[in-house]
């Protein structure tokens, strides 16, 4: 690596500061945040107290920020899905790279403007389909252009994402509407659209798909429900209760041992007292069945590719826990594996099962099985000294969102079959 690289980030929230601009903890020689964009004033605080940033270099807004000459290599931004772009076009004008949170927008024709945006302007744009730097999923990418088990034939894989994870993000969190986010299909699995894509090897010609918001909905609510989890008579039996994932659950809950997400979505500060505070008046604290939700909570998805394989995609809500599973069959083999477990199973037909056990994944910074580190290790050195080749460029990005946002126009059309040309085509 030829030199640290310079970084400002737009949006300090919970990817952006505990993500993001925590790799400058891991590794103070690589990257140097010397800027940020947010409007809360106990975020730019942090930016100052944690990364060293200068008050002055500490901004109310992204227009705020891009208004000055470029002050870093690398612009990150990590704002709600609907403001990515409105940030991205200008920042590449203004000579930035680009780190740039999933999804790149709901709209697929602002994802084509900045696709072309940014080989206008000859910069890297890496979206952070973290999922690609995983150990687990790069071993089994490997394996499959190495032929261990011939041509692929099918896949199938599972985002399970957990019924408190869910009910904080997609019931009562920020995107649990499409019109203020995104469908979830997008929001959340476009790590999985592309994940697909880049194990298939393959372009995606056409999905169908289905799925509903069938549960968190007020006539599910069971008797002597209220509007907040607090007061609800019968929060007792309810493993959707409010106080139980904050307060009470094994991987989310305070009294756990849990300091940081999903706790610092509801207050800065995580003390017990300031969690009741938040319960008792923030949208975290709402009943499941009360809010103003309407992304799906259970969603599968059928896609066929250009090399013949074919792959179907199961999203849901109701899981005990939040993990992935693939599995690929091939003419000479299948290759299974679970992301949490971080272990890789290998059978050749007529042969023993070989089990690939990987390196474990460290607590300290460890979102996403290990991806949020390596792809920020990527980056630097992508950035600094040009090594490395576009693992999750803007265009590799572009075709996970065409494909889940035409499968999210399948969902709406009955399952009807989307062909992808002709779907990118049309919102051009």
């Amino acid at each position: 690596m030829s030199k640290k690289i310079t970084v400002a980030i737009c949006g300090m929230g919970i990817r952006g500061a505990e993500a993001y601009a925590s790799y400058q903890n891991l590794r103070p020689e690589e990257m140097e945040i010397v800027a940020v964009a947010d409007p809360r004033p106990e975020r730019r605080d942090l930016a100052v107290r944690e990364y060293g940033v200068k008050p002055e270099l500490c901004y109310e807004s992204g227009e705020e920020l891009l208004a000055q000459e470029r002050i870093a290599d690398v612009l990150i931004i990590a704002t709600q899905d609907t403001d990515h772009i409105r940030y991205a076009l200008p920042a590449l004008e203004k000579g930035y790279h680009l780190l740039l949170e999933k999804p790149i927008s709901p709209n697929l024709d602002e994802c084509i403007a900045l696709r072309e945006k940014a080989h206008e302007c000859g910069k890297v744009v890496i979206v952070c389909h973290v999922l690609r730097y995983t150990q687990f999923y790069q071993k089994i990418h490997d394996l499959l252009r190495e032929g261990t088990i011939g041509k692929i034939q099918a896949l199938h894989a599972t985002e399970n994402i957990a019924y408190w994870h869910f009910a904080h993000s997609y019931v009562r969190g920020n995107w649990r509407r499409s019109d203020l986010s995104s469908p979830v299909i997008l929001a959340k699995s476009c790590h999985d659209m592309d994940i697909i894509r880049w194990l298939v090897g393959s372009p995606c010609i056409r999905v169908s798909s289905f799925g509903s918001l069938d549960w968190f909905r007020g006539e599910n609510a069971p008797a002597g429900c209220g509007e907040r989890c607090l007061d609800c008579g019968a929060k007792t039996d309810c493993p959707y209760d409010a106080e139980k994932i904050y307060l009470e659950n094994k991987k989310s809950g305070y009294r756990s041992g849990t300091r940081q997400w999903p706790l610092t979505v509801l207050t800065s500060d995580v003390t017990e007292e300031n969690l009741y505070e938040a319960l008792g008046t923030g949208p975290y604290g709402r009943c499941v069945y009360h809010c103003d939700n309407d992304v799906c909570d259970h969603q599968v998805v059928n896609l066929e590719f250009e090399n013949g394989v074919t792959a179907s995609f199961t999203m849901s809500a109701f899981t005990q826990d939040c993990y992935r599973t693939v599995k690929v069959m091939g003419a000479l083999g299948e290759i299974e594996g679970n992301l949490e477990e971080n272990v890789v199973y290998v059978r050749r037909f007529g042969k023993p099962e070989e089990k690939i056990v990987l390196d474990p994944v460290s607590d300290e910074f460890a979102g996403h099985g290990g991806g949020d580190s390596r792809m920020m290790e990527y980056l630097c050195k992508v950035i600094s000294g040009g090594e490395g080749n576009a693992l999750t460029s803007v265009d590799a990005s572009v075709e996970s969102h065409v494909m889940a946002l035409a499968a999210e126009e399948s969902r709406k059309h009955e399952g009807a079959s989307i062909t992808l040309k002709e779907f990118e085509v049309n919102h051009k």
